[in-house]
C-alpha cells in the first residue's frame, strides 16, 4: 500500500531508540524528510546516519531536553512546517502513591505530558494556519488500564488521552488530524533493562528477564507501522481517538 508519504516532512520526538527511532525510520522508508528529537545527541547522529545510508531523505537532528519548557520553542522553529508531529519523548517515573515525591512527579509530567501538550501548541498553530497536518500522540496502554503501581504515567497518560480527543475532535475543521497511539508491552531497550533488573534479583541472572513476562510482547515495529498509516492520508478519517495495540490486553482487565 503505497501510503502517500513521500516528500512530506516529519517532526519525530525521543527518536533516539525504541519507538521513535522506529517510526523515524519507518517514515524515512516510506520517504519521508524528519526532524529528530532527543536528548542525546551521539544517540541521534547513530540513527541519523543510518537513515541516510538506506534511504534518501533529509535528516536534521536537534539533541534538546523537551522537559525544559524553552527548548519547546526553540525546537518548533528549527524544525518549521512540518507536515506531521509524532510526539514520544517521555518517561514517567515508576512506583505507587507514596513512594513517588513531588520533583519526580514534576519532573517527569514536565517532559512527557507538558512537553506534549507544548510542543502541540507551537505546532499546532502552524498547521492550523495552513490548513493542513497530522499530530500523533504516543501514549500508553497504562492511561485507559490505571496502576497504583505506576500511578504518575497513568494519570499523565490519561490526561494525554483526553487533551487528544478534545483538540482532535475539532482540529479537522481546520484541516489537521490528531490521533493517540496507546502501546502496550514493547520490547524496548527500557523494558529489558528494567527487567533485567529485577530478574537478576530474582534468578541471579538478567538474561532471564523474558520469564517474567506474563502477557504477549509487542515489537517498536509494530508500533511505527501503525503511526505511519495514521500519519498518512490513507487514514484522512481518523482524528480525535486513541488507537490501542497491546494484544487486547487493556480489555481482557488481567495483570
Amino acid at each position: 500500500m503505497d501510503l502517500k508519504l513521500a516528500g512530506l516532512t516529519a517532526l519525530v520526538t525521543g527518536a533516539s531508540r525504541g519507538i521513535g527511532r522506529a517510526v523515524a525510520e519507518e517514515l524515512a522508508r516510506e520517504g519521508c524528510h524528519l526532524h529528530l528529537a532527543s536528548r542525546s545527541a551521539a544517540d541521534l547522529e547513530t540513527v541519523r546516519a543510518g537513515i541516510a545510508k538506506e534511504h534518501k531523505v533529509k535528516v536534521q537532528c536537534h539533541a534538546l531536553d523537551l522537559g525544559v519548557s524553552a527548548n519547546i520553542a526553540t525546537l518548533a522553529k528549527a524544525a518549521g512546517d512540518v507536515d506531521i508531529l509524532v510526539n514520544n519523548a517521555g518517561v514517567t517515573p515508576s512506583g505507587e502513591l507514596l513512594k513517588i515525591d513531588e520533583k519526580q512527579w514534576r519532573e517527569g509530567w514536565e517532559l512527557k505530558l507538558f512537553g506534549y501538550i507544548n510542543l502541540t501548541r507551537e505546532i499546532y498553530g502552524r498547521m492550523r494556519a495552513r490548513k493542513n497536518g497530522v499530530i500523533i500522540n504516543v501514549i500508553g496502554v497504562a492511561g485507559e488500564r490505571p496502576r497504583q503501581d505506576y500511578i504518575a504515567g497513568t494519570t499523565g497518560n490519561a490526561a494525554l488521552m483526553a487533551f487528544t480527543r478534545t483538540l482532535g475532535g475539532d482540529s479537522l475543521e481546520y484541516g489537521v488530524r490528531v490521533v493517540g497511539v496507546n502501546p502496550g508491552q514493547i520490547e524496548t531497550d527500557r523494558l529489558r533493562n528494567r527487567l533485567g533488573k529485577i530478574a537478576q534479583e530474582q534468578f541471579g541472572d538478567k538474561t532471564r528477564w523474558k520469564e517474567l513476562l506474563k502477557n504477549p510482547m509487542g515489537q517498536p515495529q509494530e508500533i511505527a507501522d501503525l503511526v505511519a498509516f495514521l500519519a498518512s492520508p490513507r487514514a484522512s478519517f481518523i482524528s480525535g481517538t486513541i488507537v490501542t495495540a497491546d494484544a487486547g490486553r487493556a480489555a481482557r482487565h488481567i495483570d
